[in-house]
């Protein structure tokens, strides 16, 4: 039985960062599902790889529910000292996101691995069991563990839920996060079609950003960040069951003007300007690939001149502007991703990232019940609470 002071389970962002904590100290393996490392941070960033989000650590902790477990993370590893680790320099996009200038997410992984020389790494290797004494699959032996397994979100790249019983640590419900939405109507004859700068609601919930249309649903930021509102909102949980989801969003296509002010416009339009057709009317309004669509879910002709359209159909026009409907009712968890839900918190050392329960017992990244919205925020996650768990497995 070979035999290390730390063992890592999951070569993702968290897993690479942990190793390179600990490796200076301690003897190191790595245990990687796949025949390679970083597959879902290959993917992050549209392969470009949105590695972090650059906003101060006080400004960028607002935007979690959990600021205060990860505080002492977000201090310990700056964003300063993940760019330090690269010989490249980084381009900051909007919303602060920051990506590599060679802009491939390759070099990222290719910067990480280059640091893990010290490190045993063990691809296509499974974790199936964990002994009380830290014994993995009966052939390796460790003092400590750190668990960075991820989530339940792209299969492809090794999550699965199996990952969560691998301990008898708690665990908060698991959903899917940052997930499109499947409607149920068919919407691939618009598919492709923008709505730009909307404001996508939900009960409470609000969200402004771009919408896409999907062949089988809704997507874009403004989709993804709102669904994680629905999913938290729904009582389900991944490792049980898949969710029952019927519900309603409406989306303000003017936000920019009240229902007031566009009856107004409306009114004196149709006035001055007659003879237009209704259908290039609608152009300062909408994109224009989807104008035939919403005039028919408003039941018009798009070839009606506005001095014909009467009081009904117009206040009907307006009312779709400022609440258009999509009817959603599932997630499309195989795009989703985030995992919400994970290792209860209450549960672990948010300053060393260890169990209060199973002494030696780490976790990092997204395994844990955290998460955040679009734009690097979750590989800030996972690369900061990955190198203080290591960093802290690797001092103990």
């Amino acid at each position: 039985m070979k035999e290390y002071d730390i063992a890592i389970i999951g070569g993702g962002p968290a897993g690479i960062m942990a190793a390179i904590a600990a490796s200076g100290t301690s003897r190191v393996i790595l245990l990687e599902k796949n025949p390679s490392l970083g597959r879902k941070l290959l993917m992050t960033g549209g392969g470009r790889c949105n590695i972090t989000n650059n906003k101060p650590i006080k400004q960028l902790l607002t935007f979690f529910n959990n600021k205060n477990f990860l505080k002492h993370s977000f201090y310990t590893f700056t964003n300063d000292d993940l760019f330090s680790l690269f010989d490249f320099g980084f381009i900051e996009e909007d919303d602060n996101r920051m990506f590599p200038e060679t802009e491939r997410a390759s070099d990222i992984l290719k910067g990480l691995s280059d640091k893990l020389e010290d490190v045993v790494i063990s691809y296509n290797f499974e974790v199936k069991t964990i002994s009380e004494d830290f014994v993995i699959n009966d052939c390796i032996k460790a003092e400590r563990i750190i668990i960075a397994t991820g989530g339940v979100t792209y299969p492809q790249t090794g999550c699965s839920p199996d990952n969560y019983s691998l301990t008898s640590q708690p665990i908060t419900d698991i959903k899917y996060g940052l997930s499109p939405l499947v409607t149920r109507e068919d919407l691939s004859g618009i598919a492709g079609v923008s709505l730009n700068d909307v404001v996508i609601s939900y009960k409470k919930s609000k969200v402004r950003g771009n919408v896409l249309v999907s062949h089988v649903g809704l997507t874009g930021p403004g989709i993804i960040n709102l669904s994680n509102e629905i999913s938290e909102g729904i009582s389900y949980n991944l490792l049980v069951r898949k969710p029952d989801v019927d519900l309603e969003i409406a989306i303000d296509l003017c936000p920019d003007l009240s229902h007031e002010e566009l009856l107004d416009k409306f009114t004196n339009d149709f006035q001055a300007k007659g003879k237009t057709y209704i259908k290039n009317y609608l152009k300062q309004f909408l994109t224009n690939s989807f104008i035939a669509y919403y005039l028919d879910r408003c039941g018009l002709d798009g070839n009606v001149q506005l001095s014909r359209i009467n009081k009904k159909s117009k206040n009907r026009l307006i009312e779709n502007l400022k609440r258009f409907t999509f009817e959603i009712t599932d997630f499309n968890g195989d795009l989703a991703k985030v995992t919400i839900g994970g290792v209860d918190l209450g549960n672990v050392n948010s300053k060393t990232m260890e169990s209060t329960l199973i002494p030696g017992l780490y976790f990092a990244g997204e395994v844990l019940d955290l998460h955040g919205p679009t734009g690097g925020y979750n590989l800030k996650i996972a690369f900061s609470t990955g190198y203080l768990a290591g960093l802290s497995a690797g001092l103990k």
